[in-house]
């Protein structure tokens, strides 16, 4: 065996050894999940063009959308902690497969409301469980790179389910629907085979989320989270906007401008996993952060595809820094018999972002785009300054 083959195996084994088979199962099955995912990308194209909706329509059917990804997150943490991680993430993704379905071959606007409301409160119920599954197979030093793990295979799979996506949109939506659907089965069933159920023997009386919200370090920490949302969501929601209508850049630039984003946590994130996964949790967490932040903030001087690139790769940065810290935290804050409801908590705070990143980034884009991108920086650079405030008694607990 040569140096060079030596040298290569030792780098692999950093990289991916030390973690549990079931891990790696759970791994795989978001994975082929990810890759799957193509229909929610395509959801207003498919509504407009498709079935006919007007845009006012579209955009009222897909706020029911989110009304059902509320619910969901603390609906499946609760569930998580009750009936167990692995029943909740395989009932989830075989709930989501079967609505696919459904919302593919509904002609009738009821059934499509009907659909897309359900499909929004089943389609993320494997977040709460997949994420506490993590934090009770691996051990707390391996969790910032399993984390990280997770977040590379989502970003992977979701940047070639994307592109195979618009090339089956051409052949016909119906093949969106039944390869997302088949993806989903496959992840439920290799979870079900694979991974064993870790909810702990002994369960915690109180019901709900009372006992999480009295918890203020947790309260703390999801309103830095719901701030991080925030500007992160804008990807998805106003500087698509912003970069077609104001700075005239076609679908075509932004799309290629956009793809840097993958490209960058593909390469970079599984080199710098663990090591980041050594530092300092909550110092790490807002560095990430405030990088994050500082490249939302320049997109106020972008006037071309270059700029946007340049801003893409200075936000992407403080994601990969801070992608596998965030449910590290919560792993750590949580009692092993309630991360479900921790992480429910957590997965809603992303949720309710989604649905205020447009209704507060609309107006501020039409006072200015500085308006919106200093805005956005400002609430990022808050969101960091509150992690180091809280970063005392994360480290307590």
């Amino acid at each position: 065996m040569t140096s060079a083959t030596v040298e290569r195996s030792a780098f692999l084994r950093s990289k991916l050894g030390g973690l549990p088979r079931p891990f790696w199962a759970l791994w795989g099955g978001t994975l082929v999940n990810r890759l799957g995912t193509m229909v929610m990308p395509f959801t207003g194209v498919y509504l407009t063009q498709a079935r006919g909706l007007s845009v006012t329509a579209a955009g009222l059917v897909m706020g029911l959308f989110g009304a059902g990804s509320l619910l969901s997150q603390l609906l499946a943490g609760v569930l998580a902690d009750r009936i167990g991680r692995r029943a909740t993430l395989s009932g989830g993704m075989l709930a989501t497969a079967a609505t696919m379905l459904a919302l593919g071959y509904s002609t009738s606007l009821p059934a499509i409301v009907a659909s897309m409301f359900v499909l929004g409160l089943v389609i993320d119920v494997y977040r709460p469980a997949s994420n506490a599954l993590v934090a009770d197979l691996v051990s707390p030093e391996e969790r910032p790179r399993a984390y990280g793990l997770l977040f590379w295979a989502i970003n992977l799979g979701y940047a070639v389910g994307m592109t195979a996506g618009g090339w089956l949109a051409g052949l016909g939506f119906v093949w969106l629907f039944w390869i997302d659907a088949v993806s989903s089965v496959i992840f439920a069933v290799l979870v079900w085979r694979a991974v064993p159920e870790t909810r702990p023997a002994v369960q915690q009386s109180a019901g709900g989320f009372g006992v999480v919200l009295r918890d203020r370090l947790m309260v703390g920490y999801t309103l830095v989270t719901l701030g991080v949302a925030l500007v992160y969501s804008q990807t998805m929601t106003m500087l698509p906007v912003a970069m077609t209508k104001v700075v005239g850049l076609s679908p075509g630039q932004f799309g290629l401008a956009m793809a840097l984003n993958g490209v960058l946590i593909v390469i970079v994130q599984p080199l710098v996993s663990g090591w980041l996964g050594r530092r300092d949790a909550p110092r790490t967490f807002a560095v990430g952060v405030a990088v994050m932040a500082l490249g939302f903030a320049m997109t106020a001087f972008v006037h071309d595809t270059f700029g946007l690139a340049v801003t893409i790769a200075v936000w992407t940065a403080g994601e990969v820094i801070q992608a596998g810290i965030a449910g590290t935290m919560v792993a750590a804050l949580a009692p092993a018999e309630l991360r479900g409801r921790y992480s429910g908590l957590f997965g809603f705070a992303w949720s309710l972002a989604a649905v205020l990143a447009p209704l507060l980034g609309g107006p501020l884009l039409a006072v200015g785009t500085w308006a919106l991108w200093f805005t956005i920086g400002g609430v990022g650079l808050v969101s960091a300054a509150g992690i180091l405030l809280l970063g005392p008694a994360i480290r307590r607990r």
